[in-house]
């Protein structure tokens, strides 16, 4: 059900939103002026020094220039998703004292309130304004309370809001302590763009800075960051400070990390510079009918076969045939499978063996499945002289056990024993290995939104369970391509949700992987950008193959606003990708089926 309003109730209960509304309704002036001893204890409420001594949910909050109310700053907030972007301030006050908070404000559903009052928590709130708008309340702090939490915040689906001139006046508390310096800064996880930081947390700390090279890049509320945008092969310098309304501590001691080479994922598996992937029904017929391999026309780059699947669900161990005579009467024997695949790579197309699909559900769930994981797929690799492999892990294969909420650091055995299996195929059969992945956007993108069961539970498990693995291997992986079909809307960049079967869905569902995002809408946890070579777009290859068809004309717009920057619609990217790998299909197969509609107009825009 759309919210389109503020709810009925807030914190504080009925009285509390009679009382919003007599202070919204231009009832200001009755509340008591200011003692002459009175201060104003808010820390930076003019937005002056950025966002210090301020946290802002998701990462929603930041100082800019305009509007301002007074002053060079002010802040914009946004709210996104579940989030209503509060950002909040803890103020040192006196017990049993009297305290009036007051904030300019501009925008709709905006509010302004304090917590841990001791007595009753009071807000108060405009429901639009076009113009800078005062609000002010009042509360009495309780007989033992020396910290109040200060907040503005917005509504769900609202457009940003923004706050300035922020007060809150009243008896002088005691001055605020500068925290400690943080400690035990480390560096995890770096990629050709980013590096993984955490640190231990600082006493009476609300926030910390992260410094690069003695430039602050990063304003985050919890003891761990992902720095991106970095420069491949670059060695790189880390500091950390606290921050609290009294200010920021002395910066901690430095840490050093190297970024890893650009190449990464076996440079680039000896693809060409833009590649066609598609899977081929190997093993099984449906109703597009059973292709040869050496019938598979020129134009496909890579060759999935599929697909190798388990003998059960939770062993491991991964099996591969020939479509069966009876099911497929034009298959060739395996010698003259052998024979094709050869000559397929002869002419320099790569044959990789994918794993999963919608009924080979795959579950790692102990290290003996690991192990036989392995040896079964280096089996079928051997046996039939494959390139690599395509994880095609789907239904409930992967998902995340409750606490597993940091995709940097996961914890699930099924995920944990799959990247450990993937990487000891990497390790045995060297750079030429080519690994590719083919999650459905529930896996992926959906990440941006909601991660695993959630910090409180109750969501599905599955949602984003895909990015650790990618993100673990991200340095061994070829290519991924999500398949932007068979899904449901998806949230974008945008903070706009995005529907399959048009080319305004693989824009913004390409643009996600090739710029970042913060898991769960968490900035401190953000998923790296992949490179531009290492994605490609997948689609079904007809309206037969899979919900979400998209267009040849559609596909050639995605393709043109991706890599030039043009016929963009509504989706602005945030950057412009030409060395975008390509498009995978479901299936070589149906492509064939369909005429080859979707390998010609490959071919055509490509210049194949």
């Amino acid at each position: 059900m759309e919210r389109t309003g503020p709810p009925a109730r807030f914190t504080g209960g009925v009285a509390a939103f009679a009382a919003a509304l007599l202070a919204a309704g231009g009832l200001t002036a009755l509340a008591p002026s200011a003692a002459a001893a009175d201060v104003d204890l808010a820390h930076n409420g003019g937005f002056e020094y950025g966002l210090d001594g301020w946290s802002c949910t998701g990462g929603s909050g930041a100082a800019v220039g305009a509007p301002a109310h007074s002053g060079t700053s002010a802040l914009k907030a946004t709210p996104a998703g579940a989030d209503n972007a509060k950002c909040s301030q803890v103020v040192t006050v006196e017990p049993d004292s009297t305290y009036t908070l007051g904030a300019w404000v501009q925008g709709s559903y905006v509010y302004l309130g304090a917590e841990g009052t001791g007595t009753t928590d009071v807000s108060t709130w405009t429901q639009s304004s076009t113009d800078w708008k005062q609000l002010t309340t009042t509360f009495r702090t309780g007989p033992s309370t020396t910290r109040v939490t200060v907040y503005t915040h917005g509504w769900f689906g609202t457009p940003a809001y923004y706050a300035d001139d922020l007060t809150l006046v009243g008896p002088g508390g005691a001055p605020a302590e500068l925290p400690a310096a943080p400690t035990g800064l480390k560096a995890g996880t770096a990629t050709a763009s980013s590096v993984d930081l955490s640190w231990t947390g600082s006493a009476r700390a609300t926030g910390y800075n992260v410094y690069r090279g003695g430039t602050k890049v990063l304003s985050v509320t919890g003891t761990s960051a992902t720095v991106t945008g970095l420069t491949a092969s670059t060695a790189y310098s880390f500091q950390v400070a606290a921050t609290n309304s009294a200010g920021e501590s002395a910066r901690s001691a430095a840490v050093a990390a190297t970024t890893t080479a650009g190449g990464g994922g076996g440079g680039g598996g000896g693809l060409p510079a833009h590649a066609l992937v598609g899977y081929l029904h190997s093993s099984f017929a449906n109703g597009s009918g059973y292709t040869r391999m050496a019938d598979v026309p020129d134009s496909w780059d890579v060759i999935d076969l599929a697909f190798g699947e388990p003998t059960s669900v939770t062993s491991g161990d991964i099996r591969f045939s020939l479509c069966p005579v009876t099911e497929c009467p034009n298959v060739e024997s395996a010698a003259g499978f052998k024979a094709a695949i050869k000559a397929k790579q002869a002419a320099g197309k790569k044959v990789l063996i994918s794993i999963g699909g919608q009924n080979g559900q795959v579950q790692l769930s102990t290290t003996a499945a690991r192990d036989t994981f392995v040896s079964s797929v280096s089996k079928i690799i051997d046996e039939y002289g494959l390139d690599g492999l395509d994880i095609d892990f789907e239904g409930h294969s992967l998902s995340l056990n409750t606490g597993d909420t940091d995709f940097r650091n996961p914890t699930t055995p099924v995920v944990v024993n799959l990247i450990s299996a993937v990487k000891a195929l990497k390790a045995k059969y060297g750079d030429k290995f080519v690994l590719t992945m083919a999650p459905e956007t529930f896996f992926v993108q959906l990440g941006h939104q909601y991660y695993g069961s959630g910090p409180w539970g109750g969501q599905d498990p599955r949602a984003g369970a895909y990015l650790p693995v990618i993100h673990a291997l991200r340095d061994d992986l070829t290519l991924l391509h999500v398949q932007d079909y068979n899904s449901g809307s998806i949230m974008g960049l945008d903070n706009q949700y995005h529907s399959m079967g048009g080319a305004d869905f693989h824009i913004a569902m390409t643009d996600m992987l090739l710029t970042g995002f913060p898991v769960a809408g968490d900035q401190t946890k953000v998923f790296p950008a992949l490179r531009p070579d290492q994605v490609a777009i997948g689609l079904p290859a007809s309206t037969q193959a899979g919900n979400g068809h998209t267009s040849p004309a559609e596909v050639t717009k995605a393709l043109n606003c991706l890599t030039k920057k043009t016929d963009c619609g509504s989706y602005a990217t945030h950057g412009t990708w030409p060395a975008l790998r390509g498009l995978m299909a479901w299936s070589i197969n149906w492509d064939r089926f369909n005429n080859g509609e979707f390998s010609k107009n490959f071919d055509a825009y490509f210049g194949s």
